[in-house]
């Protein structure tokens, strides 16, 4: 009888033990994991040839979104999921008359995700990436490894921890952006199991990868070698196919744009990169042999770049599980833009006799191979069709979502994300702020859709980049590139995702109808930056220069 007490005991324990780590009934601990110009399809799990077992493993134990938007650029992005709002609202990206960008600072009403979260218990950490005006601390994060640095992937010169800075990093000491991106993750959370394990967390894991200068561990890069021989024509067609056998699509293959390239020109990047880089996406079978070997040689360090950023999160996922709350802890993976037709040269040049992928070169993977990346969608980073504005959303929280493996077809979009957090943590929305009224957040909860698809109730989604506009409403998008000529263009997504088949001209009233809306929320925006009196941008050339840096 005492045998079996003690053994009972112990069981009850354990039951007490694992009911407390991961019960449902806790707020759960929420981590973000935000990926920098990684394409639609890179994932494996959205029909990538890249190895992403972590990110596999997630999506094959929670959800998958198939049609969720970004706003095609890394600092409105990260404004969006930080506060909820369209970042022209809160001034982090520009309308006419209105600053944004590096000249941009947000209404003090647009407070970010994390103070909204400290009064409700929550713990909060960064870890990567900013691109937001002020400092992390004051934004209210605890702890903050912030990457400013973004053309040294081995030794950058800029970082900070707690808003301090850090002694630039030597050549050759091993560090790689990504690793301690996740390294310091790993310490705050580390930290908090020791120091703060009763309450939940909010862990930030903003990587810089796989965004331009193209460089990983030269044993990263032979994983990937030979793959991509084949070329961005055969890559294409590969992932499509992949794609709609995995039901993420239902749509044509958009049509190679070979008259669509770099959204910058730098004729001096040209003549640095050589021969063998191309302006234009043509078709492989047009190209000579010396540009498909450099061509060959760039797509297989974006592939490392990604596949270290999965083995990355996988060790960050290992030390939530040695803490015993990965059932409770929601994982969200998305990236900021689509894949970036950039090709430019910063930092401290290209040496064309570096191996590709090494610190002292400088590539970027151009408008061919982000078309590979955004397979089967148009366009690239900046522009708002379909490529640059759509991202992967996987969702994994086993103690919250009994799906595995679904897929969510009903759209959404990267200022969700703060109100379904904030849901699920138990909170509302602010209403005022310092006795000042605080407007609603025009993202929507998406908590209805863990339960079932099509159930969240958002219709209607805006965008404005550089003069490049789109809105959907339904299944309808109007869209527009500045650099075309700023014609509308409409597409019936549910039939035509690749925006393949311009029903502009057959339509012209729902042309009409969805350019008034577009208006409408562009004066609700600009309204919304003005409301403070803070929005007109400030004469001189700091805040010119500074925006001018934060184009990537």
């Amino acid at each position: 009888m005492r045998r079996i007490y003690i053994v009972c005991f112990a069981m009850l324990a354990l039951a007490a033990t694992i009911h407390a780590a991961d019960g449902p009934t806790a707020k759960p601990n929420v981590l973000i994991f935000l990926a920098d110009d990684m394409g639609f399809s890179d994932a494996g799990c959205y029909g990538g040839e890249i190895r992403t077992p972590n990110l596999d493993k997630l999506a094959a134990n929670g959800l998958r979104f198939t049609q969720f938007y970004n706003t095609a650029r890394c600092w409105p992005s990260r404004a969006c999921i930080m506060t909820g709002y369209y970042a022209q609202a809160v001034r982090r990206d520009g309308m006419a008359g209105i600053a944004g960008g590096g000249q941009g600072m947000r209404p003090k009403w647009a407070r970010l995700l994390p103070e909204l979260l400290k009064p409700l218990g929550y713990r909060t950490y960064h870890s990567g990436k900013w691109h937001l005006d002020g400092k992390q601390l004051a934004g209210g994060f605890d702890h903050s490894y912030c990457l400013e640095d973004h053309d040294h992937n081995f030794s950058p010169k800029k970082h900070l921890e707690d808003d301090v800075k850090l002694p630039p990093v030597e050549p050759d000491s091993g560090y790689y952006t990504t690793s301690a991106i996740a390294g310091h993750a790993i310490k705050y959370l580390k930290e908090h199991a020791e120091q703060h394990a009763g309450q939940p967390f909010f862990s930030y894991v903003a990587f810089t990868v796989p965004h331009f200068p193209l460089q990983a561990p030269a044993e990263d890069i032979a994983r990937y070698r030979d793959t991509y021989r084949v070329g961005w024509d055969a890559v294409r067609e590969a992932r499509w196919q992949r794609m709609k056998s995995l039901g993420i699509v239902n749509c044509a293959l958009s049509a190679l744009e070979c008259e669509v390239g770099p959204p910058y020109f730098f004729p001096a990047a040209f003549e640095k990169l050589g021969p063998g880089e191309l302006r234009w996406p043509l078709p492989w079978s047009e190209l000579n042999d010396r540009q498909r070997e450099f061509q060959s040689d760039k797509m297989p360090v974006h592939a490392a770049m990604v596949d270290r950023m999965d083995r990355e999160i996988g060790r960050v996922i290992d030390q939530i599980k040695a803490m015993g709350v990965l059932d409770n802890t929601v994982i969200f993976f998305l990236s900021d833009n689509g894949a970036s037709a950039e090709i430019m040269v910063r930092g401290d040049g290209h040496d064309p006799a570096a191996a590709p992928g090494s610190a002292g070169s400088y590539l970027c993977i151009g408008p061919g191979w982000s078309s590979a990346s955004n397979t089967p969608l148009r366009r690239h980073k900046t522009w708002v069709h379909e490529g640059g504005i759509s991202t992967p959303l996987i969702v994994h929280w086993p103690a919250g979502i009994q799906a595995r493996g679904e897929l969510r077809h009903n759209p959404g979009h990267i200022t969700d994300l703060v109100p379904t957090i904030l849901e699920l943590a138990g909170g509302a929305w602010p209403q005022t702020l310092a006795g000042q009224p605080v407007p609603p957040p025009h993202g929507k909860s998406l908590v209805p859709a863990f339960a079932r698809d099509g159930a969240t109730k958002r219709n209607s989604f805006w965008w404005l980049h550089e003069d490049n506009r789109a809105i959907r409403v339904g299944d309808w998008k109007l869209v527009s590139a500045a650099k075309q000529g700023g014609q509308w263009e409409l597409y019936d997504l549910s039939k035509d995702r690749c925006e393949s088949n311009n029903l502009a001209a057959a339509m012209p009233d729902k042309v009409h109808e969805l350019e008034q809306l577009w208006n409408k929320q562009a004066d609700q925006c600009r309204a919304l930056a003005l409301s403070d009196g803070q929005g007109a941008p400030k004469p001189g050339g700091k805040g010119a220069k500074k925006r001018k840096q934060e184009q990537d």
